[in-house]
């Protein structure tokens, strides 16, 4: 995730995953005038997504992207798909009550089943997933997470408690105490995803531009969008952007907080990784600014931190490698190759947000910290929304576009990860003693 540029402009990802793409081909840019029944303004997999869903009955959809697809967070995070929300199942429960905690849960779950179902279904290749992931605590309090495992499996789901001796048996280190293995989550090359989701989308009709920013809109009968070369008349507009969300619609951006997150993959070390790394399955700490890692082809991919701006990648690197040898003080040796930082998008309330602005005007963004099966079926929903085929997207209404707070809401939020991280830290120091 590249920060941006001087004078505000993002600049060209170059992360590990644009360096491993399958896929190299280019779009080319809007130009002229163009007519459709849907423009989705953002080519991440919440565009993407719904621009299939979309496209599966019929629909005529443009894409317009910015940059390149995937550019924003899809093609350059973490690549973990569990059943599970940034917000926690206790402040899920207090604003859409037990049946609306309960629907949003199982549509998370339904989430994962559609993100694999749609590989499959398109053989998108080099997106094959990695069965597994472990969710592992860094403190010695467990019976929650023993409770919640249980839970889990009387509803069937394939999810185990873990204390720390299981734990050893798995990885290398003495940092975990207590954990939940899921067998249901899986890992993928998420860029690869974005790039064969598109190409599954113009299978079926979809047109994608590339290097096309929206630059102003007409609203009337028709809706119109402007790109520096062209124009997009259509019935409907779908708005689909994330971290780098402009003021192109100013209550949108309003509601986003761009947060900043990191990601770095180290040298290829397939035979140290194996002895230290005991497990294909990716693994994600439940502090609230976690580590997240994962082996991929003899790489260690290791993601976390979260800041109100992205940072240089050399920093990146430094901070990141820092933390890996934290937990894994054998791998202090090995070198990072990649390192990058960018912005992500977030609500106030840290759910997703998807819905109708206005008459013909939607809008699907704030997946910051979900994981991808999120996308997944906020897309289906949005679609069965908009063709009038059911109601679901109603789960998500208790988490509307709520004033981010502005330059003090990027505070306010900087502060908190603080004062989160020295509880955490306290935490850990406690279970050291």
């Amino acid at each position: 995730m590249s920060p941006a540029a001087k004078g505000g402009a993002p600049t060209s990802p170059a992360t590990w995953y644009s360096e491993t793409r399958l896929d190299r081909a280019e779009r080319p840019a809007l130009k002229g005038a163009h007519d459709t029944d849907t423009v989705i303004i953002g080519g991440g997999l919440a565009g993407l997504t719904t621009a299939l869903e979309l496209a599966r009955h019929g629909t005529r959809v443009t894409v317009i992207e910015a940059q390149s697809l995937g550019f924003g967070a899809s093609g350059r995070n973490g690549g973990i798909v569990s059943a599970s929300y940034a917000c926690g199942a206790s402040a899920i429960r207090a604003r859409a009550g037990a049946a609306g905690a309960e629907q949003l849960h199982a549509l998370s779950v339904e989430g994962v089943t559609r993100l694999r179902q749609t590989i499959a279904e398109f053989a998108i290749k080099g997106a094959e997933p990695t069965p597994g992931l472990l969710h592992l605590r860094r403190f010695d309090q467990g019976a929650d997470l023993r409770a919640e495992a249980e839970a889990l499996a009387t509803q069937g789901l394939p999810v185990t408690y873990l204390d720390a001796e299981a734990i050893a048996d798995r990885l290398e280190t003495r940092r975990y105490h207590h954990g939940i293995e899921d067998r249901q989550a899986f890992h993928i090359h998420p860029l690869n995803y974005v790039l064969g989701l598109a190409r599954a989308a113009e299978s079926l009709g979809v047109r994608i531009y590339e290097n096309t920013p929206a630059v102003a809109t007409d609203f009337g009968i028709s809706q119109r969008i402007r790109t520096p070369k062209g124009m997009v008349t259509a019935r409907r507009i779908v708005l689909a952007t994330g971290g780098y969300t402009g003021a192109l619609i100013p209550r949108l951006q309003r509601a986003i907080l761009p947060i900043a997150t990191y990601m770095m993959a180290t040298e290829a070390a397939p035979d140290l990784l194996a002895e230290v790394i005991r497990t294909p399955m990716a693994v994600l700490d439940d502090r609230r600014a976690s580590d997240y890692y994962r082996v991929s082809q003899g790489r260690l991919l290791w993601g976390g931190r979260i800041t109100t701006r992205a940072a240089p990648d050399a920093a990146v690197a430094r901070d990141l490698h820092r933390a890996m040898v934290e937990v894994y003080p054998q791998l202090a040796g090995l070198r990072v190759d990649h390192s990058w930082s960018g912005l992500m998008g977030y609500a106030r309330h840290r759910m997703p947000q998807l819905g109708r602005l206005a008459p013909d005007l939607w809008h699907i963004t704030a997946f910051g910290g979900h994981g991808l099966n999120t996308t997944a079926i906020a897309g289906k929903v949005l679609a069965e929304a908009m063709l009038g085929q059911s109601d679901r997207i109603k789960a998500f209404a208790p988490f509307g576009l709520d004033w981010a707070g502005g330059r003090l809401g990027l505070i306010a939020a900087q502060l908190t990860y603080w004062g989160l991280q020295a509880q955490d830290k306290w935490r850990e120091r406690r279970s050291q003693v």
